[in-house]
C-alpha cells in the first residue's frame, strides 16, 4: 500500500474565491475524486485552523505504486490539478510505501 501525503499554502485570494473559499473547494474537489480512480483507497483533507501553518493537506492511500501512477495521470485528478495549481503558493508531497 502506498501513502500520498500532499501540503500546499493557498494564495490570499484566487479564481475569485478567498484562501477559506478555495481550501474549502479543494476538500471537495479531492475527497471527490475517491471511487472514481482505481486503486485508490482512500481521500482525506484537512484545513489549519493554526495560522502560519500549511493551509490544506491532502493524506490519501493507494493499492500500490501503479495505482499512485493511475491517480497521477486520472482524467478526473488532472481536472482538480488545474484548480488546485491556479489556488497555491507552494505545495510539497511525500509518498511511501506502508
Amino acid at each position: 500500500m502506498v501513502r500520498h501525503i500532499v501540503m500546499w499554502n493557498l494564495k490570499p485570494e484566487a479564481a475569485g474565491h478567498t484562501k477559506a473559499e478555495n481550501a474549502q473547494l479543494m476538500k471537495e474537489k479531492l475527497e471527490g475524486l475517491l471511487g472514481k480512480v482505481e486503486g485508490m483507497l482512500s481521500a482525506q483533507v484537512t484545513t489549519n485552523f493554526t495560522p502560519g501553518g500549511i493551509d490544506v493537506c491532502l493524506v490519501s492511500t493507494h493499492t500500490d505504486k501503479a495505482a499512485l501512477d493511475i491517480y497521477q495521470n486520472h482524467p478526473a485528478h488532472l481536472e482538480v490539478k488545474k484548480f488546485v495549481h491556479e489556488v497555491i503558493e507552494s505545495r510539497v508531497c511525500h509518498d511511501a510505501e506502508i
